[in-house]
């Protein structure tokens, strides 16, 4: 979406800082013994008693077999993104990481954030490799502008993940947001600096870093929508949606 007036700012800033807000919540109560399910019901709760509508909830992307069926996608561990929330087998436990990732559509503009939070007590290595992945879309944000080329966001991403002893998770990046769920361009975690579109003044865009604590790899699980490490290790995200503005990003999905 490029914005066409200050309206369209307006519904986005306030589409934005709803989202951050429920995944706020959501994350307060992220605990060992709770289940996604619970974490879920939650989160669409908060959105609909607010006038807004879950975005991923009966939506099918390019390529699914049937809908998303539910508010989050809730990824834990090894699972990459995408995570179906169930409450049978998915209960949170003591030392998981789990990727809250969740949008929602305010007036028929489209947001869309993540964030990657510990269950309990984690280890160092799990501990370092949110922080890492927070501090890359941190980074990201620095560079971006009008002109830059996604690529030139991927190099900085890898460059910057790899120093620190992980990688991408090559197959997924951000994307275009604002009129729809996804859009145009795809935005890679991973250069060279000269690949894909320039952003434009007035464009809307996910930035989002998924990295992986050990291979690149992933492998699509039976449920048709969880992607999850192909060596079993963990994975990180973090993710804003932000308006690109002459002298640089606004963050949307913040409070």
């Amino acid at each position: 979406m490029v914005i066409k007036n200050e309206k369209d700012k307006e519904n986005l800033l306030e589409g934005g800082r709803r989202l951050a807000t429920v995944l706020q919540k959501v994350a307060e109560k992220v605990a060992p013994g709770v289940s996604t399910k619970e974490l879920d019901n939650y989160a669409e709760k908060l959105i609909l008693d607010m006038g807004d509508t879950p975005a991923f909830k009966d939506y099918t992307p390019i390529g699914a077999k049937r809908p998303y069926p539910a508010t989050l996608c809730i990824s834990i561990n090894d699972e990459i993104v995408h995570g179906i929330p169930n409450e049978e087998d998915k209960i949170l436990k003591d030392g998981d990481i789990v990727t809250l990732d969740s949008g929602l559509n305010h007036n028929g503009y489209f947001l869309d954030h993540a964030i990657t939070v510990p269950v309990g007590n984690v280890d160092k290595n799990g501990l370092e490799l949110i922080d890492t992945a927070r501090v890359a879309l941190e980074k990201a944000l620095e560079i971006i502008k009008p002109g830059i080329k996604v690529g030139e966001i991927g190099f900085l991403i890898e460059g910057f993940v790899k120093e620190h002893g992980f990688v991408p998770a090559y197959d997924f990046g951000g994307h275009g947001v604002g009129a729809g769920v996804h859009e145009d361009p795809f935005i890679p975690n991973f250069g060279p600096k000269n690949r894909g579109p320039a952003l434009e003044e007035g464009q809307v865009v996910a930035i989002e870093p998924i990295i992986n604590e050990g291979g690149p790899g992933a492998r699509l699980l039976r449920d048709g929508y969880t992607y999850a490490t192909e060596d079993g290790k963990r994975s990180a995200q973090f993710e804003h949606t932000v308006l690109i503005e002459k002298n640089g990003p606004v963050i949307l999905t913040k409070l």
